[in-house]
Parts: structure tokens; sequence; C-alpha cells
């Protein structure tokens, strides 16, 4: 059994949340929510906040109401591009530079060990 959570529209880029999903992908949820809490990137806020929602799905499925925290692992992590706004920065001589601030979705998906 398996439990999905998302989060869209994430005010960070997305190279910069693969390196803190990167860590997490395939290990045990109890280890996986130590590794965010002590990861010092801005990122692993919003990671952390996206797995303690699948973790909370899981446990709040009818059928998976026996299921224990420990015995959960984080099947699927991935990133995906979101929109891109596009703003204007002042620059010398009268020019300007355009600046993308980048967002991404991130989707969590945690399962049982059988």
């Amino acid at each position: 059994m398996e439990a999905k959570a998302t989060h869209r529209y994430i005010g960070s880029s997305p190279r910069k949340m693969r390196l803190v999903i990167d860590l997490i992908r395939g290990k045990s949820a109890d280890q996986a929510m130590e590794i965010l809490h002590f990861q010092p990137k801005h990122a692993s806020k919003d990671a952390m906040k996206v797995l303690r929602s699948a973790i909370a799905n899981m446990l709040n499925n009818e059928e998976a109401s026996r299921i224990e925290a420990s015995h959960l692992f984080v099947k699927e992590a991935f990133v995906n591009q979101g929109p891109t706004m596009k703003r204007i920065l002042p620059a010398p001589m009268g020019r300007a530079y355009r600046v993308k601030k980048r967002s991404n979705h991130l989707t969590i998906i945690v399962a049982t060990k059988e």
C-alpha cells in the first residue's frame, strides 16, 4: 500500500530542491525525517512538510489503520518544474536585465515495507 502527497508552486528552483530530495529517496520514513530535520538547506522545510503529509495520508487510510510509521519508507520522491515568473532588474546605463524566478512541484510517495 502507498500514499502520496504533493506540494505545488514552491518558491525555490527545482535544482535546489532536488539536492535535498535526493538525500531521502529510498530511506525509511523515520530516517528521512531525521535527515530533513538536520539539513541546513531552506528547501528541507518544504520537503519535511510534504513527507509528514504523505505519512499522515498513509495512516489515515481506512485500510491502513494498523500500520505504524516505523514500517514506512519513501518509495518515490521527485521534483518537477513549476511556472517561471519573469522579472526585470535595473542595470547600468539604462538597461534592464531579465530575472527568472523559478518554482517547483514536489511529490513524495510513501509505501509499506513488504
